[in-house]
Formats: C-alpha cells, structure tokens, sequence
C-alpha cells in the first residue's frame, strides 16, 4: 500500500490537545507543541523508511502497483504540503520566533523524501532507456538505429506525467534527467563499444552523434531545462567534432579545444576518444596526451562536471570480458 501523510490522523489529535492546552496557560500551549512536533519528526522518520519500503516491493514487480508513478508523485508533492501544515501549526499555536529542537530535523527528513521520490521516477525512467542506451554507438546504431529516437520519446512521456510534480522539484528532476541522457551516451562512447574503421564511417557516426546532441536539446528545451542544456548537449557535439575530423594532424588542437570547454575530462577519456576514432597511431596518442600533461587546464569546480564520473573500461576488464563470453560461447554449442 502506498505511503500517505495527506490524510495523517494525528494532525486532528494536535489541533484537540494544543486546543485545550491554549485555554490553560502560554507555556503549557508551548511545550504541548513541542511534543506534538517531536512525535511529528518521529512519524516521517518511520514514513521515509515506507516510502523506500514501497519502492523496493515495486521494483520486485513493476507492474505493481499500477498507479506507482502517480503515487510517487503525491508523496513528493506532499512533502510540500506537509512543510507549509507544520509552519500553521507554529504560527497559530507559538508567540516565540526561535526555532524548536526538531525543526532541523523535520526539514531534512522532508527534504530526503523529496530527494528520494525524484530519484525514484527518474530511475523508473531509466529502467525503461536501458536498452536503448545500450544500443547507443554500436554497430547496429552506425548503421541505422531508432535508439535515441525511442529515448526521447519515453522521457517526453513520462515527463507529462511528472508536470504534475510540484515546482521546483520538476524543474530538478528535469535537469538530473537531461545530465544522465548526456553522461550514459558519453559513457557509450567511452567504453569503445565501436572502433571506426574509416573516414566514412567516422564521418556517419559524427553527423549523427550531432543530429542526436539536437535531438535532447530540443526536447529538454521543450521540458524547460535550466540554462546547462547547451553545455551538457554541447558535450557530444565536441566529441563528434574530434571524431569527424579528416586531417589526424590536428587532432591536437582539436583535444586541446575539447579539454579546454570541459576542463573535468580525463587522460583515460580523451585515450579511449582517440581510439574509437580507430585512426590515431599510439605515437600521436603518445604526444597529445603528453602534450596535455604538461599544459593540464585545471577544474576550478565553478561548472557542473560532466566526465567526473565517467569510468573507461581498462583493457584487463575488457579482457576478462570477451574471454567470459567467449567461453560462454563454447560452453553453449
């Protein structure tokens, strides 16, 4: 069963006592408020650990309960609620300004619900972009892929029903939406699920990695993404435009421009860059990485990083990877 304070019977019970407790005596009326919001603390606390509860039965079977998402959605919103009902409570029954023992308590529990819920749905979104996402820089996707086609899609739809989330906590999760789409298709192209074996192949996957990069800013313009939309999606062009480059002579300048609007990329990201290009000797490597060692832009930390937590699969785990499933292979003839 879903999780619910909307209708929270102890709020009629803290009315009745602090009622009776204002016709007795000021003080009275105050420490019975104390106790009402001490035992109120003690509720959310037992109610977050529900909600992670309720999302963790879910996730056993998705297709239960069937009004997940809109559920989700009203313990997020009535976190909001629920704010506003105990800063009332306050004003009519306290003449004090100073702050009760369990109001920081209170809003950090509100907000962890908050937090929580919104990554809850983006989650029930990505559950469902997994496939799609995997597919992205493979060879199916060079030669005629719908993948990112279908992402956009999902999310739009499922972003239809998050409008109903109250703001900002809409305008959150919609940033957190458009920098996950960003960083798993960056992730595609830094697990070198694909090597270019030529200057058209290499030309068809830049134009279309551009083509995509549109795609998710139209849409998250649409959705009303904040002002990072441009710099998030501009990062797939920038490695699209490393990719398409036709002269490896300037590869250098061309890293160097990249390094130089996403100062958090890494040596290992800009190595597994250069060899899904397929074209760059390991003495050009050699040099642009060295090169950029020694004049490293520093990550002043004042931009939302966007490669941080990016890992490159070492070339011992993408071993160990193709002889599983080599010997997976063999095992099932």
């Amino acid at each position: 069963m879903c999780p619910s304070f909307a209708r929270f019977e102890g709020w009629v019970m803290f009315e009745q006592n602090l009622q009776v407790a204002a016709q007795i005596d000021g003080d009275f009326k105050e420490q019975v408020l104390k106790l009402c919001l001490k035992q109120m603390n003690s509720f959310l606390m037992r109610y977050r650990e529900e909600v992670v509860a309720y999302k963790d039965e879910h996730l056993r079977d998705r297709q239960l309960p069937q009004c997940y998402i809109q559920y989700m959605i009203a313990i997020i919103n009535n976190c909001q609620t629920f704010k506003e009902s105990i800063n009332s409570l306050k004003r009519k029954y306290s003449q004090s300004s100073d702050p009760f023992d369990s109001d920081a308590t209170i809003v950090r529990t509100l907000s962890e619900v908050v937090k929580e819920g919104c990554q809850f749905l983006l989650d029930e979104v990505f559950l469902d972009l997994e496939n799609h996402l995997n597919e992205l820089l493979t060879r199916k996707w060079l030669t005629g892929s719908h993948a990112v086609d279908t992402i956009c899609v999902t999310v739009e739809d499922y972003f239809n029903d998050f409008n109903k989330v109250k703001k900002p906590f809409n305008q959150e999760m919609t940033n957190e939406a458009l920098r996950r789409v960003v960083v798993e298709y960056l992730k595609a192209v830094m697990q070198k699920r694909i090597t270019f074996k030529n200057a058209d192949e290499r030309k068809d996957g830049a134009e279309r990695m551009i083509k995509e990069a549109e795609q998710f800013k139209f849409l998250f313009k649409k959705l009303a993404a904040g002002d990072n939309t441009d710099r998030l999606c501009g990062s797939i062009t920038a490695i699209a435009e490393v990719i398409k480059l036709t002269d490896p002579t300037l590869l250098f300048l061309e890293v160097t421009t990249l390094v130089s609007k996403y100062p958090d990329i890494r040596e290992d990201h800009i190595q597994a860059l250069l060899a899904v290009r397929g074209d760059a000797s390991r003495e050009m490597r050699q040099m642009i990485i060295g090169t950029l060692s020694e004049n490293k832009v520093s990550y002043s930390g004042t931009t939302q990083p966007i490669f941080k937590d990016i890992t490159v699969p070492t070339i011992t785990m993408t071993t160990m990877t193709t002889m599983t499933s080599m010997a997976t292979a063999k095992l099932l003839k």
